[in-house]
């Protein structure tokens, strides 16, 4: 950013406002700049996407459900009627708190206050190597590779003359049972028993094998019992292989050896995606590096009761790159909403000279949707649901929560066209390698 444009107000004669950076545009920086909105401050909110993304539906995009412009909002949109908030596209490599001042690839911005949301990546626990053969899914590229990776799976099973390979291609391992593996293993087995079983000529997609495969215990690790076991059942129907207590332990090519109970085997699939889990931002080192910020193992930054890091009072960090707490909160959208409103909440009023208490997170429960009709739904104590209902509550709780009217609209529009005729409507395959090396057996 131009010194001009960092310097506006003392050149136009006004009072110096007071400068607020925001680094990430996701839930907790987007619900903080609205909440600032309200105070006599200047916000300046950076991202080195243009958009804010809506990752809860990200696998919807990999199914081919839905597409990337209803589920993300361009900042500039979504902030245009908000006049003290600036939008800066910049990618940041570092923070540098002694001069207050963020470092960009191509440039810098001072701060007076600064709030780091800046999220998570994914986490292949010490096997990075993994990440081209199994990839994640935190990004509309992610999700596009996925649904590249999916679709292409039948196409070349359709060419392919080797049984052995076929079955290959139509096998999928997702690795992680949390709520993102949960569902996509869902949506797989909605594309296979209803959506591509009438596409294809030479292969029945219903042969299909999709095999999700959990480290701990259960699907849905951190909800109760009973629900996970209603899950279980819904992923069954669906033709879903679970694999608990099991863990992975090497992936090479085509090939992936699970170990579970001292025993190992090895699955052959075309097509393995990771959801196993997450780290911090790299941004977390930085201020680790330049500040007395501690990180945990998955490198989040440890914070106070007031979402601080210690020794500075002017930076806060919150969402998925914040350490709050003795047990860490989980990285879900209403967590970062929540803190990016309370941490707005207690800049203004520090700036107004009123105290605010510590951060109390609120917990509103939790929802993962299994295919078109089933979901579960744990909202606290005796308030759980498993089925449809639980379904409504999850399409409700989304809705509710995307940004802009005309993708709430869309998306909605979307849901009941899936559920009345089973069709997922953006099956386009892109990428720049638009096709896999099939081999056919050589004819005798």
């Amino acid at each position: 950013m131009s010194s001009r444009e960092n310097n506006s107000d003392t050149e136009t004669g006004k009072e110096k406002l007071h400068h607020i950076v925001i680094l990430g545009g996701g839930f907790g920086g987007l619900y903080a700049a609205k909440m600032l909105s309200k105070g006599k401050v200047k916000v300046t909110i950076v991202d080195k996407r243009n958009f804010h993304l809506f990752q809860p539906l990200l696998y919807q995009v990999a199914a081919g459900w839905l597409s990337p412009g209803e589920i993300a909002s361009p900042l500039r949109v979504v902030l245009n009627d908000y006049k003290n908030t600036y939008v800066v596209k910049a990618e940041v490599t570092d923070i540098v708190p002694d001069q207050k001042k963020v470092i960009f690839r191509d440039g810098e911005i001072t701060y007076d206050t600064l709030i780091v949301a800046t999220g998570s990546n994914h986490h292949y626990f010490g096997h990075d190597d993994w990440a081209s053969k199994a990839p994640g899914l935190k990004t509309v590229e992610d999700a596009l590779e996925m649904r590249r990776k999916i679709l292409l799976s039948f196409e070349a099973a359709e060419r392919e003359t080797d049984p052995e390979k076929q079955q290959e291609w139509m096998t999928f391992l997702i690795i992680g049972a949390g709520p993102t593996g949960v569902e996509l293993a869902g949506t797989i087995g909605e594309l296979t028993r209803t959506t591509l079983k009438d596409d294809f000529r030479n292969i029945n997609t219903e042969d299909a094998k999709i095999i999700l495969v959990e480290g701990l215990d259960q699907v849905l690790p951190t909800y109760p019992k009973d629900l996970s076991q209603k899950a279980q059942g819904f992923l069954k129907k669906l033709g879903v292989t679970i694999k608990v207590n099991t863990m992975v332990t090497d992936i090479s090519g085509s090939n992936a050896v699970i170990k579970r109970n001292g025993s190992s085997e090895t699955i052959y699939s075309r097509t393995i995606l990771w959801t196993a889990g997450v780290k911090a931002s790299i941004l977390g080192k930085a201020l680790a590096q330049n500040s007395e910020a501690e990180l945990d193992r998955t490198g989040r930054v440890l914070v106070d009761t007031f979402l601080n890091i210690p020794g500075h009072q002017d930076i806060f960090v919150i969402g998925d790159l914040a350490h709050f707490g003795r047990n860490p909160l989980p990285g879900v959208a209403p967590v970062a909403m929540q803190q990016g409103k309370y941490v707005a909440k207690l800049i203004l009023n520090r700036l107004a000279g009123r105290d605010t208490g510590p951060f109390i997170y609120k917990e509103k429960g939790n929802l993962a949707v299994i295919g078109t009709t089933s979901a579960v739904a744990d909202l606290g104590g005796s308030l759980k649901f498993a089925g449809f209902f639980a379904w409504l509550i999850w399409a409700f709780v989304h809705i509710r929560y995307l940004i802009e009217f005309d993708s709430k609209v869309l998306v909605l529009f979307r849901w009941g066209w899936n559920y009345f005729t089973r069709q997922r409507g953006v099956r386009l395959i892109t990428g720049e390698d638009p096709f896999p090396l099939i081999n056919p057996k050589k004819k005798e």
